[in-house]
């Protein structure tokens, strides 16, 4: 039997789990959509497998009876060193999927960042939690919408803006391209779309049906109608920049009275760029493996980026994080906290805003006992001696 196929308990117990209860619910063209890569997904395997390669050093005999999951991400007090990381069209895998992770978050004391292209509006996230959120933006051709989008995150109270900076161009992600979520179906592929969307009927009763307006909450002018994949991909091919440069943070700057992150950088010298252009904190990404093909994992440019930022700034990871021993892993490289794109979606997709509780108690779960195990009390004491040296390493 396919492990695909195998029959799967009520009770998840992993992210691996949680993508699997997703691939079983949602069409396969949305599923596809939260799980491939660019290209041949070399770098998206790479983001999980070099994690896997990297040992934990186990200790014992140590008083760990006592162990601290909190920290300090830009002021801001978290119980977990992990952040919802934006995932656009996420209202598209459960109704208003934005807010159900907004609250589970809110809840896990951890920050939910919107998305963009999310389908849930920012007012309408702000109205469901009392929490301050992220909001991720674009610098898009149209500059006037772009800075309408800052006001209206500010006014909802966001205090952090995410400026991802790897979409200069969009790479070639296949399976959406089979799909049809990049690029026009023949007739023929329309109909088996439909006809998968059709075998789905929980999906359309609770998203389809139940989650309407299936439109883009923050782009209703600029992208009008329905979320469809032509509209989509008509504002990406129109709104997306690549003529920004380093000196559009300036305008960004200007604009923004918060703090600013710049999620997608994966060199040390644009590390060092950042933080000289005066963003507060940078996002180690490569866009979950959805971007440039055959770039290295984020966990292999992490040690080099952390040493070039210093102190000046502080350093977030994504990128294959799937459980709460590689976030231990991460910041034990030196990043203060982990984005996770993926695990919540799938987490929503499956079981909506319990499912996102439950897989943010998961990782806490996993945290818990790997700080344990390796005799670590505090992750903000975590360092490279929680490791073992891979040159060390006989496995």
């Amino acid at each position: 039997m396919n492990s695909r196929d195998r029959p799967l308990g009520l009770a998840p117990a992993s992210v691996r789990d949680y993508r699997e209860l997703a691939r079983r619910r949602l069409p396969r063209q949305l599923f596809d959509y939260i799980d491939g890569g660019a290209y041949e997904e070399a770098t998206m395997a790479a983001n999980m497998a070099d994690l896997r390669r990297i040992r934990l050093r186990q200790r014992v005999l140590r008083d760990v009876s006592v162990r601290k999951l909190g920290t300090t991400v830009l002021g801001e007090e978290l119980s977990l060193p992990v952040v919802l990381a934006p995932v656009g069209l996420a209202g598209m895998f459960a109704q208003r999927a934005e807010v159900q992770a907004a609250r589970a978050a809110a809840r896990a004391g951890v920050p939910f960042c919107e998305s963009t292209v999310s389908i849930c509006g920012i007012e309408e996230v702000a109205a469901a939690t009392d929490r301050p959120f992220w909001y991720q933006l674009y610098v898009m051709r149209d500059r006037a919408y772009a800075e309408d989008l800052m006001r209206r995150a500010q006014a909802a109270g966001c205090r952090v803006l995410v400026l991802t900076v790897d979409l200069a161009v969009v790479g070639a992600r296949y399976r959406d391209v089979r799909n049809g979520m990049a690029g026009s179906l023949p007739a023929m592929k329309k109909l088996v779309r439909g006809f998968d969307f059709a075998r789905h009927p929980g999906w359309v009763r609770d998203v389809a049906l139940g989650g309407k307006p299936l439109t883009f909450g923050n782009l209703e002018k600029a992208v009008p109608g329905a979320s469809t994949p032509d509209a989509f991909r008509a504002w990406v091919d129109s709104q997306f920049d690549p003529s920004v440069t380093w000196d559009d943070l300036a305008w960004v700057r200007e604009n923004w009275a918060g703090r600013i992150v710049l999620k997608g950088i994966l060199d040390p010298q644009d590390a060092s760029e950042a933080v000289a252009r005066g963003a507060d904190a940078i996002v180690v990404s490569n866009h979950g493996g959805r971007q440039l093909d055959d770039v290295p994992s984020t966990i292999t440019a992490l040690p080099a980026i952390v040493e070039a930022v210093g102190d000046r700034a502080e350093v977030l990871v994504d990128g294959g994080i799937r459980s709460g021993l590689d976030v231990v892993k991460a910041l034990a490289l030196g990043a203060r906290a982990c984005l996770i794109g993926r695990p919540w979606a799938y987490a929503v997709a499956a079981r909506g805003e319990k499912g996102v509780t439950h897989v943010l108690r998961i990782l806490r779960g996993e945290m818990e006992v790997a700080l344990g195990l390796t005799g670590v009390t505090d992750v903000r004491d975590l360092n490279r001696s929680a490791l073992i040296d891979l040159s060390d390493d006989p496995g």
